[in-house]
């Protein structure tokens, strides 16, 4: 077992970037079985959010809820969707944000725990959650926010061992 494995399922990935010190959108990890609990998670959140599957990756299975009257239908759709594409039900919730930014850094590490960050991409120009356009270095980042996010990538690679390439979003 190698921590580097939990960084596949998005709610294990969450835990471990927090306990690494890498905030998190916020929102709800837990189970979402329950129809009257999924819908108090939901409200506890707050809207707009934002479901997403446990075990999926690019957008799919995504649904932005602005409304509790919305979110049993769209939990439907994306639990449906995510079992057809990853074979996991599981979903959870973030805060949705309003016209996010999106950056991600390229990390490498080797076999003797070293890591290192080749600083950013801005990857915000997207359509159905998918990157369009990719540019470096951002040019909405400060030194300090690039430092700081640099650093923290390179916190999240080393507390999963990470002896490769990567990018940390």
């Amino acid at each position: 077992f190698r921590p580097i494995s939990l960084l596949g399922d998005m709610v294990a990935s969450k835990e471990l970037a927090r306990q690494a010190g890498v905030p998190v959108v916020p929102g709800y990890e837990g189970s979402l079985v329950d129809p009257d609990q999924a819908a108090a998670a939901a409200e506890s959140v707050g809207f707009p959010l934002l479901l997403k599957p446990a075990a999926g990756g690019g957008g799919r299975g995504m649904r932005i809820v602005r409304s509790i009257e919305e979110f049993a239908p769209a939990l439907e759709a994306c639990r449906s969707e995510t079992l057809k594409g990853f074979a996991d039900d599981r979903i959870f919730i973030e805060k949705f944000i309003e016209s996010p930014r999106h950056i991600e850094i390229q990390v490498l590490g080797d076999k003797h725990g070293n890591v290192v960050h080749l600083f950013e991409r801005e990857c915000s120009i997207q359509r159905r959650h998918q990157k369009v356009i990719e540019e470096a270095p951002s040019p909405l980042l400060d030194e300090a926010t690039r430092a700081a996010m640099g650093a923290q990538a390179v916190a999240l690679a080393q507390a999963v061992n990470y002896d490769s390439a990567g990018t940390v979003e």
